[in-house]
């Protein structure tokens, strides 16, 4: 099993990220404005951010577009979201975890999990890197606007 993780610490408190992330997961100008490869974002089912919602989102990884559904399985506000990838996708990707900790001081590290059950060779050349690199991305793109909006 391969892991895919980040954590990059936000200087902004936990409710702020929550928000933020939530915001972005919800809307999808704002969903595009997040990532310069974020191309798409509906949800399908349920409620923006809710527990059992189904949101398609479509994203360049790799130089390939991927169309993926996700279904919330978890909410935790001001702490955690887990979704997981419909059928045939969850076959190989069981699960991703957006997860943010309070670190003290108003302050937090804001952490990206996900696994894939699959071996490293069966992918592509470049394509979990590519993966990291988008994770990366979001987290500092995250980090820059809301220490950016401080006052």
């Amino acid at each position: 099993m391969i892991r895919l993780e980040h954590s990059i610490e936000v200087n902004a408190a936990a409710e702020r990220v929550f928000e933020w992330l939530v915001r972005h997961l919800t809307d999808k100008e704002a969903y595009c404005a997040w990532h310069p490869d974020h191309v798409d974002l509906r949800w399908i089912k349920g409620e923006p951010g809710r527990e059992g919602s189904i949101v398609y989102a479509e994203e360049v990884i790799h130089g390939a577009m991927q169309k993926l559904r996700f279904r919330i399985t978890k909410v935790v506000p001001n702490h955690e979201i887990v979704y997981r990838p419909l059928f045939p996708v969850s076959l190989i990707v069981p699960a991703n975890t957006f997860l943010i900790e309070p670190t003290g001081d108003g302050r937090c590290t804001y952490t990206v999990n996900g696994s894939i059950r699959l071996p490293h060779w069966l992918f592509r050349r470049g394509r979990i890197e590519s993966t990291l690199c988008h994770i990366r991305k979001e987290g500092e793109a995250l980090k820059a606007a809301l220490e950016n909006t401080m006052s």
